[in-house]
């Protein structure tokens, strides 16, 4: 692959995944735990910072303990794409209770453990940025204030009333602040992975565009040649047979040229399917003696160029094949929209075969049933001894934004 073809894909590569943003900012969660824990562990050894947090006695060392352990349990799990997220969404709650279970023992309301509630609201925010997802912080304070109401058994003082409005008028900025932001470049990373998408597929047009014009220029001007070439030895020629076997040469080189102009139109976007379609069967009646009909079902719609070749190279497998073995006298060309289905039908009323039997070496029904599979599309032939052929190819037409490389016309 060229470099610039390395460049844009690296480059789309390289913007950052959701899955990627969460794992880094659960990341961020465990090492702020780490320093929770970590303050924790002098709270646990200094008798004095004991008594002052209220956490004293064996239930102190339950908790501590208890968050160690479920910390350890999110880090080892964080990249897991089923258990990943929820995990992480649940130890967070259960931060929130090891957090209100150490400011109901240390003044409610009061305890200087609440200023940790509002870091727990962003991770919140950070992680999970939806209304649903960040209503247990907001949640805790009420709990702890009616917690600490029936404990105490005292009514709110203003200063509690103060400190709720308060932590609740901190809460919702931090959670305005990061969804908004979160939201904001959530919005930008969208930009420019489609710009990183539309550069990718403009190098590709370009590239393609490039190869057409050497094709064109060396492959076409040699079948030119050719052509020019077994003209002037016709003319030459006195024997017969071998006028017919120049004639033949000189259709084949004309059938080759054709060919491979068809083949570069069909990757611009001024290619028109349909008229293509009915130029083929037309110039197959004319070669084959054997009436075509071509129609349209449903409504048109743009394919993509891709699309659009295999439904080309399948009508022309099609009417290759009946040329060759099977003796028709009328060929139907049905191509049908339908939704998000396209599909071509060819019939003929020829002398048909046997499906059973598998034909050895019959490399275009392979190759039809690839550019199929491409599009998660099915390749269905009914026939039988003397009843005809009928080939129907369905295809599922890709939807919008997909990576579809297709080249532009020239002014």
């Amino acid at each position: 692959m060229p470099a610039m073809f390395g460049g844009a894909a690296a480059e789309a590569a390289s913007l950052p995944s959701p899955g990627d943003r969460f794992s880094d900012r659960a990341r961020a969660l465990f090492y702020a735990r780490l320093a929770f824990l970590g303050i924790g562990l002098g709270v646990l050894a200094v008798p004095s910072w004991s008594a002052y947090i209220g956490a004293t006695g064996g239930s102190a060392f339950i908790v501590y303990f208890t968050v160690i352990a479920y910390s350890v349990a999110n880090y080892l799990l964080l990249e897991h794409p089923r258990y990943g997220k929820p995990l992480t969404f649940v130890t967070l709650n259960l931060d929130l209770v090891a957090l209100s279970l150490m400011a109901l023992a240390s003044g409610g309301l009061r305890s200087p453990m609440m200023a940790a509630q509002v870091m727990f609201t962003i991770f919140f925010a950070l992680l999970f940025p939806r209304l649903v997802t960040i209503l247990p912080p907001f949640l805790m304070l009420p709990i702890v204030a009616r917690a600490d109401l029936i404990i105490d058994g005292h009514p709110l003082s203003a200063a509690d009333v103060f400190l709720l409005v308060f932590y609740g008028v901190l809460d919702a900025i931090a959670a305005y602040v990061l969804v908004y932001l979160n939201t904001r470049d959530q919005r930008h990373l969208r930009q420019l992975r489609a710009l990183s998408t539309m550069r990718e597929e403009a190098v590709i047009t370009e590239e393609r565009l490039r190869l057409a014009r050497e094709i064109h220029d060396g492959l076409g001007g040699t079948l030119s040649t050719l052509i020019i070439q077994s003209e002037y030895i016709f003319r030459m020629a006195q024997d017969e047979a071998l006028k017919a076997e120049i004639t033949e040469l000189k259709t084949q080189a004309e059938e080759a040229i054709e060919e491979l102009r068809r083949s570069l139109t069909m990757m611009r976007r001024d290619f028109d399917l349909h008229k293509a379609l009915e130029d083929y069967c037309a110039r197959f009646s004319e070669r084959s003696k054997v009436p075509c009909e071509m129609r349209v079902v449903g409504r048109r719609r743009r394919l993509p160029s891709e699309m659009q070749l295999a439904i080309f190279r399948t009508l022309q497998e099609c009417l290759t094949n009946i040329q060759k073995h099977a003796q028709a006298h009328r060929v139907d060309v049905k191509l049908k929209y339908d939704g998000d289905l396209v599909s071509i039908s060819v019939s003929d009323d020829g002398v048909g075969f046997d499906t059973t039997k598998k034909k050895v070496g019959h490399y275009g029904l392979v190759n039809m049933m690839e550019r199929a599979r491409k599009f998660r599309g099915t390749v269905d032939i009914q026939s039988a001894p003397g009843a005809g052929v009928t080939a129907h190819v369905s295809l599922v037409i890709p939807s919008e934004g997909s990576h579809v490389a297709v080249m532009p016309t020239e002014g």
